[in-house]
């Protein structure tokens, strides 16, 4: 149980004590420094119970509160607002015991299962800064969510079975019509068959064949044909279309890699296949499909709408079956082989709908137990400086791969070549420019558009990845410099800052959670912002090093560490990386 939570207890008992009975106390941060460093608010609630005055309850709960050594500054504002301050020894106590145990710092929650889908890379396509937003925020909540007691897995959930692979595929019969993979008469093993195709061929053949499929309509039947085929299983196209996923799932995993991004399942909707068999039968006998125009579809539709809800296509006319579908199985085979407490899908905003048809055919037929949750975590675009989503120069999509070195491009100037030398430089400025894209990313709430600008994320001042990394290298260059000098216990305070940076440092344990709640990053990234600048601005009144009063210095360098190690484990849970030196 965290500090926080324990002194929300205490006070509890004191309310208690003072003849008042009231469950979840919660302390709040006073808007008022001068008045307390916290309010209790309660007296208006218990006024209604007792039917007594909500002043003079507040007078009865401060009279106890006066009775503790542990208060000071005790005061009633208004009807009956109680302004607490905790004394420097009880504030310096609580301190001390979040330095020897960090655990005390964090409130674990009840286990539950999560299986997290935040992935959605789609093979044989180049990664774009779509991309991005999903795996940022995914593998945060999935750090986050691990941090505080959940069992999370991690799926990449790439898209590998769809029409897209199909046009792959026909491209490259154009182009190489004499590979064995397209010869009937063969009958070898195709594992040794070569594949002249490179992920940058790939990157190009894609969207090709995309802009002619809208254009040829004979194309773009043919390319319909073999994802049939490949959907089937069918001898030469199955096998030269695992050539092509195997191909760029092993590109997509170095640019996942580089952004500190890591999943447990690396599967496809392709994975999902063998339980079509199984939904298919599910959704027979539950007398739910439907013929339409010779597709097959489930009707979502619900009474509360007051909305258009269109129904959810299961199979097209062709047999070839649906993303939603693939969807539908990908559920049927996590609770087969996960049996998850929930699914989270960290995808674009704007499948919304997708994901509401999916839930909505998946619980018409119990696919999972009612108490399985299904959830879309949404989230909004990254814009370029002119509000619409980031371009190339030439007006088209931009891919990650660019993006990152672009932000590289800004953090290399950066680079202090009095700490870094020639030889790590390069190595440096890609750890900064992935922290400057991370945080920028998670630094707005993520439902919310944001605007990215490569200059402002990069630089060394204001509310950046770098500004983060180099006082966080700072703090532990201070720490080494230090290491002869005692730490251990803080029973000091010198300033309003120390005590602000304490306080500060309380309040973790409900950022944390307040993160999780709402699927969102944002309150993290403004918490270790706002603990690093007071550090920062508590770094430059003070000579900590050359500190005379040695129960000072012992303070101080003990609340560094917990500044520091607080750092190190927010930038850990967002998936930043600290180089040594910057």
């Amino acid at each position: 149980m965290s500090i926080i939570k324990e002194l929300n207890e205490e006070m509890q008992k004191i309310v208690a004590k003072a003849g008042y009975e009231i469950e979840n106390l919660v302390l709040q941060p006073s808007g008022r420094r001068d008045l307390g460093q916290f309010q209790l608010n309660d007296a208006m609630t218990l006024a209604k119970t007792y039917h007594k005055a909500p002043r003079m309850i507040a007078e009865d709960i401060v009279k106890v509160l006066e009775e503790d050594g542990r208060f000071t500054n005790l005061n009633i504002a208004g009807p009956g607002f109680i302004n607490i301050t905790l004394k420097d020894e009880y504030l310096g106590k609580l301190l001390t015991e979040i330095y020897l145990d960090k655990s005390k710092n964090i409130d674990k929650r009840e286990k539950r299962k999560i299986i997290l889908d935040y992935g959605g890379a789609n093979v044989a396509k180049a990664l774009h800064v779509g991309h991005l937003r999903s795996a940022n925020i995914g593998e945060a909540l999935k750090r986050l969510a691990i941090l505080l007691g959940y069992d999370v897995v991690g799926d990449a959930h790439l898209g590998d079975y769809g029409r897209p692979l199909g046009l792959v595929v026909l491209e490259i019969k154009k182009r190489f019509p004499d590979l064995a993979y397209f010869d009937e008469s063969y009958q070898g093993d195709y594992h040794d068959v070569n594949l002249p195709v490179t992920n940058e061929d790939l990157e190009e053949i894609y969207p090709y064949a995309s802009n002619k499929s809208k254009e040829d309509e004979a194309y773009l039947e043919e390319a319909r044909e073999i994802t049939f085929k490949i959907q089937n299983h069918e001898r030469g196209y199955y096998d030269i279309w695992k050539k092509v996923v195997e191909i760029s799932k092993n590109d997509i995993k170095k640019v996942y890699d580089e952004l500190n991004v890591n999943f447990e399942l690396w599967l496809g909707e392709s994975d999902a296949a063998e339980y079509l068999d199984e939904l298919d039968e599910i959704y027979k006998n539950s007398n739910v499909l439907t013929e339409s125009e010779g597709a097959e579809i489930i009707e979502v539709k619900e009474e509360s709408d007051n909305s258009p809800m269109p129904p959810l296509l299961y199979r097209r006319s062709n047999g070839t079956v649906s993303y939603e579908t693939t969807d539908l199985a990908t559920i049927l085979q996590r609770r087969k082989e996960e049996n998850p407490d929930e699914i989270w899908y960290c995808v674009d905003a704007r499948q919304s709908l997708h994901f509401d048809q999916v839930f909505r055919a998946a619980r018409k037929v119990k696919l999972v137990e009612d108490r399985v949750g299904l959830e879309h975590i949404g989230f909004g675009t990254m814009n370029g400086k002119d509000g619409k989503p980031f371009k190339t120069r030439d007006g088209g999509v931009m891919s990650l791969k660019a993006l990152i070195e672009q932000v590289e491009n800004e953090t290399r100037k950066r680079i202090n070549p009095e700490t870094v030398d020639e030889e790590h430089k390069e190595e440096v400025a890609k750890t900064v420019a992935i922290a400057a894209l991370k945080y920028a990313d998670l630094l707005p709430f993520r439902g919310t558009d944001y605007i990215f600008d490569p200059e402002k994320f990069a630089d060394l001042e204001g509310k950046t990845g770098p500004y983060l990394l180099y006082s966080t290298i700072r703090m532990k260059s201070l720490l080494t410099k230090g290491q002869n000098l005692e730490l251990g216990k803080i029973t000091k305070f010198k300033t309003e800052t120390e005590r602000d940076i304490a306080l500060t440092i309380l309040r973790l344990p409900i950022v944390l959670n307040k993160a999780l709640d709402s699927r969102s990053l944002n309150d993290i990234t403004e918490y270790i912002y706002k603990l690093t600048s007071l550090y920062n601005k508590f770094y430059s009144e003070n000579k900590i090093l050359i500190e005379e009063d040695k129960e000072l210095q012992t303070s101080w360098l003990t609340l560094t560490k917990i500044v520091y190690d607080i750092n190190m484990l927010l930038l850990n849970t967002l998936a930043i990386k600290v180089p040594e030196k910057m």
